[in-house]
C-alpha cells in the first residue's frame, strides 16, 4: 500500500488548479455560444445554434476572418523569412553584437502592444511624408506590423531549436565537403523542422489575434476578426461573440494537434 504523501497530493492539487485557471475559462466561452437567450444570462433558459449560423451571416465577420487569414499567412511567412536567418546566424555564428541584435529582434514582444501599434502608425506616417509611400491604412502596411508581432516568436522557438540541436552533425556535414547551402538544408532544416512549424503555427496564432497594431493600421472599408468582434460588443451582449470564439478555439486546436500528430511539436520546447 503506498503512503499518503502529503507533498504529492499538493503538487497535483496545484496543478490541477493551474490547468482549471487555464482551461476553465475556454469551456465557458464554448458553453456560452449554445445558450438560447438573447442575452447573455446564466443559467441560460435553452439550448441553441443558431448563433453559430448569425455569426456565419454577419458581413462584419465574413470579411473579418478573411482578412485575418490573409495577414496571418503573409505575416507568418514574412516572420519565418526573416527569423529563420537570423536565428541560425545568431546561434552558429560569434560576431560582435550578435545578444543587442537578438534582444532588438525580440523587443516587439517586450513592448506593450498598443504602444507598438501607436509607434509603428507614426512611423508609417513619416514615412509617407517623407517619401510620399503610403503604409497606413494599406494591406501590406498591416502585414509589415504584423509581421513584427509575429517575428518574436519564430526567434525564441528556432534560436531553441537551434541550441538542442547536435552541431557536430553540421560540422561533420561541411568537413565532408557540404557547402553551405547543402548542409543547411540536408542536416539543419530536418533537425530544426518541428520549431519551425512550432514558430510558424504561433506567429499565425499571434497574428491572428491581434488587436491593438490593427486598430492604427486598417484602411475604410477594412477590419480584422478582432475588431468586428470589438465593433459587435460595442452595441451587442448575446452569443454570438462566444460562437465566434469557438470556431476560433476549434480551427487553432485542431492545427496544434493535426501539427503535433505530424511533426511532435514537443521537440521544439
Amino acid at each position: 500500500m503506498k503512503r499518503f504523501s502529503i507533498g504529492r497530493f499538493s503538487y497535483l492539487a496545484f496543478v490541477t488548479l493551474i490547468f482549471a485557471f487555464v482551461i476553465a475559462p475556454l469551456l465557458v466561452i464554448v458553453w456560452a455560444s449554445f445558450f438560447s437567450d438573447r442575452i447573455l444570462t446564466f443559467p441560460p433558459s435553452g439550448y441553441t445554434l443558431s448563433w453559430f449560423v448569425r455569426a456565419w451571416d454577419l458581413q462584419d465577420f465574413a470579411s473579418g476572418f478573411a482578412t485575418s487569414l490573409q495577414v496571418g499567412a503573409c505575416a507568418t511567412l514574412g516572420s519565418l523569412l526573416l527569423g529563420v536567418p537570423a536565428a541560425l546566424a545568431i546561434e552558429r555564428f560569434a560576431f560582435p553584437g550578435r545578444e543587442t541584435v537578438r534582444q532588438l529582434l525580440l523587443s516587439p514582444m517586450y513592448v506593450p502592444a498598443i504602444v507598438a501599434g501607436a509607434a509603428v502608425y507614426i512611423y508609417f506616417i513619416q514615412i509617407e511624408m517623407m517619401a510620399g509611400v503610403q503604409f497606413a491604412a494599406t494591406f501590406h502596411g498591416l502585414v509589415i506590423a504584423h509581421t513584427l508581432v509575429a517575428l518574436p516568436w519564430t526567434m525564441r522557438l528556432v534560436c531553441a531549436s537551434l541550441v538542442t540541436a547536435n552541431a557536430a552533425s553540421e560540422e561533420a556535414a561541411r568537413s565532408l565537403g557540404a557547402n553551405a547551402l547543402q548542409t543547411f538544408f540536408l542536416v539543419t532544416l530536418p533537425t530544426i523542422r518541428p520549431g519551425m512549424i512550432a514558430a510558424a503555427m504561433f506567429a499565425f496564432i499571434a497574428s491572428f489575434s491581434d488587436l491593438e497594431k490593427s486598430l492604427f493600421l486598417v484602411g475604410p472599408g477594412q477590419t480584422t476578426l478582432p475588431i468586428s468582434i470589438l465593433n459587435y460588443l460595442e452595441w451587442n451582449l448575446d452569443s454570438t461573440i462566444a460562437a465566434v470564439a469557438t470556431v476560433q478555439i476549434a480551427v487553432i486546436g485542431a492545427a496544434l494537434l493535426i501539427s503535433d500528430r505530424f511533426v511532435n511539436l514537443g521537440k521544439a520546447f
